[in-house]
């Protein structure tokens, strides 16, 4: 058997974090056993469904390199497939035309609730053939009322239903659209699903949707439902806790390895390790290795891995991700050191992709102004010495490496009899515009001779100002 998953989410909204982390498991099982993964685009929901949020799921997808083998499909492109199921069903006399107005549900379901009972439809309709012409309808399929539904969760363990305990769902609306847990149940079947992994909060689907692909002589999948996500505070996970949306952790400055290595372990584990590999992933993952509690987002722990992955990935695939933010941030890159340069340099000291942009705007952009604290601790006329020595070696230096560098700071340091840090600071807060940045070899290094100079002889003016007013 060819194993076959899919990822089904409705475009009513952007792909959030939950939905992202039900696709990497649906996706790491289906190629983790050399199978297919089908992406499809759940749209009976008219009113609410968007091609921006559609366009939004799709980004976010490709974001995460979650590549789909199939799809995506549109189940408004399939009505005609489900109505000629449901016509079936109404004449196997498996579903019925319900004609209870709005009215009529809610005093039923206050009589229900008034005596205690639990608030449901009473089947008025299953058996009447007494159908008033010219009158709106819904169409119900005729649950069993005896027995129970039965499957083994591959998370949860044994799960049995009561078919007591199940009305007749609505599988078409009066306006003759299909309802979601019918067309859910005939697209697994069409499109061969051998597992469904999805959100705990389908559970209550299952079984339903167990009866009608019954009804339909239809395979039944394997189910896999995974538990939610809570925020750091206990509580479901919101926008008050932050970025929810991936393409928000895309804009913020987050690496999609990051993000997914983070997603997996939301619920998942191997042993104790913490940094995972996506061929390792692929290797390792199991759905009866993933919890059953609901996990806590953690974003500090988001925050080290994003760091790991700045640290370690190579510069060039950093570099790919980074163009999105130079392009935001407005940085022009081409004049200056190769960004894989600065990466290389500036990766242990951010944590963002977003930070690593704003921190290395000097390496590409001059500027006229000093940061005001740094210029008035390190540019004082006590550091003249020290900026027109070093200076001057710099000017009459062709060999323009970070060891020939390394070497006339320290040589300056040696001649004027001072501590490298009084010739460091003030030439650091010169050539950057602040008193921090990686090396001040690499960083003058990557600066260049004429821009560091400039720098130098701007310093100096400051200086001079400061030592006249």
């Amino acid at each position: 058997m060819t194993i076959k998953t899919r990822f089904a989410p409705s475009p009513t909204g952007y792909l959030h974090v939950g939905g992202a982390r039900t696709a990497l498991y649906s996706w790491l099982f289906a190629k983790a056993n050399g199978g297919e993964f089908v992406l499809r685009i759940e749209d009976t929901d008219i009113e609410r469904s968007t091609q921006a949020a559609i366009d939004a799921i799709m980004d976010g997808m490709q974001w995460l390199d979650l590549s789909w083998d199939q799809g995506p499909y549109f189940q408004t492109e399939r009505f005609d497939r489900y109505k000629s199921l449901i016509e079936q069903l109404l004449q196997q006399g498996q579903a019925y035309k319900c004609f209870c107005s709005a009215e009529e549900l809610e005093e039923m379901r206050e009589k229900q609730m008034a005596a205690g009972e639990k608030a449901r439809y009473n089947g008025k309709w299953r058996d009447r053939e007494d159908h008033p012409e010219g009158q709106p309808y819904v169409i119900r399929f005729k649950n069993p009322q005896t027995g129970s539904v039965v499957f083994d969760d591959k998370i949860r363990g044994r799960i049995e239903v009561s078919n007591s305990e199940l009305d007749d769902l609505i599988i078409q609306r009066s306006d003759g659209s299909p309802t979601y847990n019918f067309c859910v149940v005939v697209d697994d079947w069409d499109m061969g699903i051998t597992h469904v992994v999805r959100g705990e909060d389908h559970i209550n689907n299952t079984p339903r949707q167990i009866n009608i692909l019954k009804a339909l002589n239809a395979p039944i999948p394997e189910y896999a439902h995974v538990s939610m996500i809570l925020g750091d505070d206990g509580k479901k996970l919101s926008k008050r806790h932050g970025a929810v949306s991936v393409m928000q952790y895309r804009d913020e400055g987050y690496l999609p390895q990051a993000l997914l290595n983070y997603l997996v372990r939301l619920g998942w584990s191997h042993g104790d390790q913490e940094i995972f590999s996506r061929e390792e992933m692929l290797k390792l993952f199991t759905l009866e290795g993933i919890n059953k509690a609901a996990s806590a987002f953690n974003t500090e722990k988001l925050v080290w891995l994003n760091q790991h992955y700045i640290k370690t990935l190579p510069a060039s695939e950093v570099a790919a991700h980074l163009q999105w933010h130079l392009k935001q941030q407005k940085l022009d890159i081409s004049e200056g050191p190769a960004i894989e340069d600065v990466i290389q340099i500036q990766a242990d000291r951010v944590k963002t992709l977003a930070e690593l942009v704003s921190v290395s705007r000097y390496f590409y952009e001059d500027f006229d102004e000093f940061d005001e604290k740094a210029a008035k601790k390190h540019l004082r006329p006590v550091a003249k010495d020290a900026l027109e020595k070093v200076a001057e070696k710099l000017n009459d230096l062709d060999n323009w490496t970070t060891e020939a560098l390394h070497t006339v700071i320290n040589q300056t340091a040696e001649e004027l009899g001072v501590g490298m840090g009084k010739v460091g600071m003030p030439l650091r807060v010169a050539v950057s515009g602040s008193g921090n940045s990686p090396s001040l070899d690499q960083t003058i290094c990557l600066i260049g001779k004429q821009r560091s100079l400039k720098r130098i002889a701007l310093a100096l003016e400051f200086i001079n100002k400061r030592e006249n007013s």
